[in-house]
């Protein structure tokens, strides 16, 4: 499992998508804009952090919706507290004390972050050019955040779930509904055909169904038969759906471990795509879905019963055939004429597809690890994958992976999302070779025109000399010379 990484930023930023998002899906008439806000403003949330409950002025609502609606690419990222313009700067510590600190640092890599505030602090009493001495926590995160850190010296029926959602069925009443705009909901599920295939290995084996459908319209967005119910199966569907169609603004599916999976619910908030799972046990919450899987059984497999070796290739290029020609096409008697026609007529609130390698690079895990010192690596489900030597001041940092493609891993910047670097894996048959880059520069980081060298005894110490000196306390005497001549011999 992924590392939970959200942090509080991310946090806030969902909750303010979860609340504003349905009016997003579903946009209100003119002029009940403020009515609907009055009503999210009456209700309680929870916090993200401390999980007491709290409300939301009209006016922070309104703020909320206007942001996100001017986004058309991430919702969820507006929505996100800015960082910081003075983040990762010490505005305390003076150019002439980062250097001072910086060619210290060079002279002593293997003391601690104490000795060399302590060695600075005399400096400082000694050179009033170098200004104010900063605190040690100061001190500690510049040298964290350049890198200079200390050297060595070389669960089924019966169970409670199922109870709870049972009495749930008995007591609230079960209502259809529709969502208003095209795009405004899909629907996702996996569906296990009653037909086996042959795969090239000579097995039989049972394919499973992946449909998305739109929920006003009941088109199918795509559907594509899979060996495996994963979720990299159901990025690879869904991502297609989006592509021929358009990016929707909430899609329900259930509470399958493939539809939580940490790429899963990453790629949607990143695509400002607002995810609702039907109440655990609950299938009737997802009945169009079941719907669409009865038209498949009677009538696409039902067409398929002359066929003694059926493939998975076969069936797939029947099942296009069959959902673009038939079923889009068909009268669906609750709407009143076909799927294709009601979803051309619309109205609808889709937004344009990203591109392949967007969508690619949105549905991925985000992560934290640390960084080896030794020799620049991380350690991503297993396998180690090397940073470039220019980001080797990081300790910790945030890596964005999909589980089912490790061929490349990409480091982001946690504060904005941004891909610093894309990571491969180490090749040690390669670097076997003995060939090496030299070491990038570190951003931001002053460096002396040469290493001033700082030969003879710390300041500290020669401080501590000088006021042993001053108490007039004897020095320590031997009581012979400790030196003699190795000809002579020892003195007995």
């Amino acid at each position: 499992m992924a590392d939970d990484t959200c942090g509080t930023r991310e946090r806030w930023a969902r909750l303010r998508f979860a609340v504003v998002g349905p009016l997003l899906a579903a946009p209100p008439p003119r002029g009940e804009l403020r009515g609907e806000l009055q009503r999210l403003a009456a209700k309680s949330w929870r916090h993200p952090v401390t999980g007491e409950p709290l409300r939301f002025g009209l006016s922070t609502l309104e703020r909320w919706y206007y942001v996100a609606r001017q986004a058309r690419r991430d919702p969820v990222g507006e929505l996100r507290r800015r960082p910081r313009q003075d983040l990762g700067r010490q505005r305390s510590l003076s150019a002439a004390l980062r250097l001072a600190l910086q060619q210290q640092y060079q002279a002593h890599p293997g003391w601690s972050c104490q000795l060399h505030t302590d060695n600075l602090a005399t400096r400082v009493a000694a050179d009033a050019a170098l200004g104010p001495l900063p605190s040690y926590s100061t001190i500690r995160r510049y040298l964290k955040a350049h890198g200079l850190s200390k050297q060595k010296s070389r669960r089924a029926r019966g169970t409670p779930g199922a109870e709870v959602a049972a009495r749930r069925l008995a007591e609230l009443e079960v209502r259809s509904y529709e969502a208003e705009y095209v795009h405004g909901l899909w629907h996702l599920d996996f569906h296990h055909g009653s037909r086996k295939v042959l795969v090239p290995r000579g097995e039989w084996v049972t394919p499973i169904l992946l449909g998305v459908l739109d929920d006003r319209s009941r088109l199918a967005c795509h559907v594509q038969w899979y060996l495996q119910e994963t979720a990299e199966i159901l990025v690879h569907g869904l991502s297609q759906a989006i592509q021929k169609r358009s990016l929707p603004r909430a899609l329900m599916t259930d509470n399958g471990a493939a539809m939580l999976a940490a790429e899963v619910e990453r790629g949607l908030a990143d695509l400002g795509i607002l995810h609702e799972t039907t109440l655990p046990y609950s299938p009737y919450q997802n009945a169009k879905q079941e719907s669409f899987w009865g038209r498949v059984e009677g009538r696409l497999l039902a067409m398929l019963e002359g066929v003694t070796e059926l493939s998975l290739e076969r069936l797939n290029e029947a099942t296009q055939a069959w959902a673009e020609l038939e079923y889009q096409r068909a009268l669906h008697s609750e709407l009143g004429g076909s799927p294709l026609e009601r979803y051309l007529e619309g109205p609808e609130v889709g937004r344009p597809s990203p591109t392949s390698d967007e969508l690619r690079r949105a549905f991925r895990a985000q992560a934290t690890r640390t960084q080896r010192r030794s020799d620049g690596t991380i350690t991503v489900e297993g396998r180690r994958f090397e940073v470039p030597s220019r980001l080797r001041h990081l300790a910790r940092v945030t890596m964005r992976y999909a589980r089912w493609d490790l061929r490349t891993v990409d480091l982001v910047d946690p504060h904005t999302g941004v891909v610093l670097a894309a990571l491969y894996p180490l090749d040690k048959t390669r670097n076997a070779d003995g060939k090496r880059r030299r070491l990038q520069p570190l951003p931001d980081t002053p460096h002396p025109a040469e290493p001033a060298p700082q030969p003879g005894v710390a300041p500290l110490l020669q401080k501590l000399l000088a006021e042993y000196a001053a108490t007039g306390l004897p020095p320590a005497y031997l009581p012979h010379d400790s030196n003699p001549d190795p000809e002579e011999g020892s003195t007995p």
